[in-house]
């Protein structure tokens, strides 16, 4: 999950205040950007991909065409 969020104060006035990150399914942050302008990049591993998506299914049991 790539989590992408803007930081300092918008043209309406509202706060942001960065944090973007990129997090594994079960949570685990891969990267995490603090505030300021930055990038954050990870590797991706295509063999722990592939065995989470053995393990956790998700996609399978999604409704499609509803």
């Amino acid at each position: 999950m790539i989590a992408p969020n803007q930081h300092g104060r918008g043209a309406s006035g509202m706060l942001s205040y960065g944090n973007s990150m990129i997090v594994d399914p079960w949570g685990t942050v891969a990267a995490r950007a603090g505030d300021g302008d930055c990038a954050i990049v990870s590797e991706i591993d295509l063999s722990y991909v592939a065995r989470l998506r053995r393990e956790f299914p998700c996609l399978q049991h999604r409704a499609v065409g509803r």
